[in-house]
């Protein structure tokens, strides 16, 4: 893979043109040094043979021998040679010692010479090589110090008008960077100055329409995933993703919950009467009571099953809490004044069922359609209940909850299982720790069971404290290769103590422990309150703990999320692989969702994987992960796997 270099382009061009003047300095300096070297000793060689010729010239003349250490001593000294020695047939005729101190005698230039106009003889000097004593002047220095000035002067100058030339190409280069680094929204536009200005505009217009085809990309996963599953009068599901959850809810170990329907009567007679227009505003106002009182269950669904039909599913909701939820929504329709062929006395019923685990969805649903026809019966707005046997055992009130969680968190007595989520190699991503609390006959209630009531009391940091610092406490006594995942609520990140309190504890957790922690948090919460949650993503991403999504798809909502709180991993809803390899709408949510994480680092995880069929539709689809039965069971943490 091609890498980004290190060195900017000005620093190049700098540092190779510095290099090449300095480089033609030294080669002149050491030619003028080679040449004024020998200058001298050719200098020297041609003054020394002019001396030799005096010599032999003296010697041939008898006078001239006779009178030679009166005068040679002289010339000798004044041509700094320090030894002279004059050799004939019969010995050494005349010898020189010069009185000057030699420092190094390995300098000294050494010369033998034949007289010829005295046969047989010789003259062997050492003389002290020109310019060797002398030492730098100014004077005499001058025009070179003053061109190697000169030179460093114009080599600065250079340099200084080939940055300011190329300062256009260090932004674009710097603008590159950050776009590597993924920082492509703060440097979608450049600046003026870069250079070449058209890579600038070219990269300027391929990143607006990155962004256009992102934003379109995303707009139209949407609008699939909208069509697919959501009704587009209402916003409320439509009856695919209705019996998908119910479907789902069902098969579901050790759950339960209640479905109600909601009918309007004279459907057609309003249409024929009034219009559509009236109707579909009716439509809207019944939806949007529906919506606001549905808000204060987690997990619930509300659907347009039909066109005059509503339909909502209350999962582990206790018999007490449906009948006050139905009463509270009779109530909100009454007080709805419809318009007329309709009788506002007598023009809305609900019919409610009872399900939990192992039941049929046909049933339920012929179950829910008795009820609401009974209800029609009655005369008035009204409800009534299919009486299922054996009848649902009544949940605890929201005291007898508060009460328990009490005990269980006064006693510490909060126990986490742990299920693996692995990679298509069955390697292990991380273990998500899931939560489970002792009731009052110290049998163990899953999260599905008692989340609800955790929202109801308020007690959703009191868990997520319990839960992250059990988290913490095995990571820093557990295996070093050992990765953990905990769920953390909104809610509770929404709170500052809460904050501060987790933000403290990692501080104080090393950072080799922080990188085998992960936060899961729910999609649907995520994106309500996004930039409430930006900040504390950020915090968490930036000390070293990676960012889960969970619950991806429970709810439909736009996926331009997953890149702007850069998570790793996104976990897609156990409710949209039930049986994933039968319903081809499910198929194309997880086709939607794989899309939408393509251009990212985030990798999709299948939770709730439960047969093979499962997993092999899901890996032809492209997850990177799974988790669920089909791989390993829920157990205790600490417990070996099978």
């Amino acid at each position: 893979m091609r890498k980004a270099s290190g060195m900017k382009l000005t620093n190049r061009l700098v540092a190779f043109v510095t290099l090449i003047v300095i480089c033609a300095i030294f080669v002149i300096f050491i030619g003028g040094a080679v040449s004024f070297r020998k200058l001298g000793q050719d200098y020297l060689t041609h003054y020394l043979d002019g001396m030799v010729e005096v010599i032999d010239q003296e010697l041939a003349d008898p006078q001239g021998a006779k009178s030679l250490s009166r005068w040679l001593p002289k010339l000798l000294k004044a041509s700094n040679v320090v030894e002279l020695e004059i050799g004939s047939p019969s010995g050494v005729m005349y010898a020189y010692q010069g009185l000057q101190p030699i420092n190094d005698p390995a300098v000294l230039h050494q010369g033998s010479y034949t007289l010829s106009h005295n046969p047989g003889f010789t003259v062997k000097l050492k003389s002290i090589p020109p310019y060797t004593e002398f030492t730098y002047s100014i004077g005499a220095m001058s025009s070179i110090t003053l061109a190697v000035v000169i030179i460093i002067l114009g080599l600065m100058w250079g340099m200084n008008w080939l940055r300011q030339q190329l300062y256009g190409s260090e932004l674009l280069e710097h603008r590159g960077r950050m776009i590597l680094a993924g920082k492509v929204d703060d440097h979608a536009v450049g600046d003026e100055q870069e250079w070449p200005a058209t890579a600038s505009l070219a990269l300027d217009q391929m990143i607006a329409e990155l962004k256009d085809a992102r934003q379109e990309r995303s707009r139209f996963d949407t609008f699939i995933r909208t069509h697919t599953f959501l009704d587009q009068l209402t916003g409320a599901a439509n009856r695919v993703l209705f019996d998908s959850r119910l479907q789902s809810l069902v098969q579901e170990p050790e759950t339960h919950g209640a479905v109600l329907m909601i009918r309007i009567s004279d459907w057609d007679e309003l249409l024929a009467e009034r219009g559509k227009a009236v109707a579909d505003e009716l439509i809207q106002d019944v939806g949007m009571i529906l919506s606001n009182l549905i808000q204060r269950y987690p997990d619930t669904v509300l659907s347009r099953y039909f066109d005059a039909e509503f339909a909502i599913l209350l999962p582990q909701q206790p018999a007490k809490e449906v009948k006050q939820f139905t009463h509270q929504l009779l109530k909100a329709l009454d007080r709805l004044a419809p318009p007329s062929p309709l009788q506002p006395d007598n023009w809305c019923h609900i019919g409610v069922t009872y399900c939990a685990s192992g039941d049929r969805r046909g049933r339920i649903m012929d179950a829910a359609e008795m009820a609401l026809r009974s209800a029609q019966l009655q005369g008035s707005n009204s409800w009534d209940t299919y009486q299922k046997a054996p009848q649902l055992e009544e949940g605890r009130g929201s005291v007898r909850w508060r009460s328990l969680l009490d005990q269980a968190f006064g006693n510490s007595a909060v126990v986490l299982y742990q299920q693996p989520a692995l990679t298509l190699d069955q390697q292990v991503i991380h273990r998500e720790l899931l939560a489970r609390i002792p009731d009052e006959q110290g049998k163990l209630i899953k999260a599905s069971h008692f989340l609800s009531a955790v929202t109801q009391v308020g007690y959703h940091t009191k868990m997520d404290k319990a839960v992250v610092a059990q988290a913490l406490a095995m990571l820093k006594n557990g295996p070093v290769g050992d990765a953990l995942s905990v769920n953390v609520s909104v809610e509770a990140l929404l709170e500052k103590a809460f904050v501060r309190w987790l933000r403290d504890e990692l501080l104080q957790t090393p950072r080799t422990v922080l990188n085998r922690l992960s936060f899961e948090i729910a999609e649907s919460s995520l994106v309500k309150h996004l930039d409430a949650i930006r900040p504390v993503t950020r915090m968490l991403v930036g000390l070293g703990c990676k960012l889960v999504v969970d619950q991806a798809g429970r709810t439909i909502v736009s996926t331009h999320y997953i890149k702007d709180v850069k998570a790793d991993y996104i976990k897609l809803h156990r409710g949209l692989l039930r049986d994933i390899h039968q319903r081809q709408e499910n198929q194309l949510f997880v086709r939607s969702m794989l899309g939408a994480c393509a251009n990212s680092a985030a990798k999709v995880i299948a939770v709730g994987v439960e047969n093979e069929q499962e997993w092999r539709v899901l890996q032809q689809l492209g997850v990177q992960g799974g988790q669920g039965r089909y791989f390993t069971s829920e157990l205790p943490c600490g417990a070996k796997e099978s």
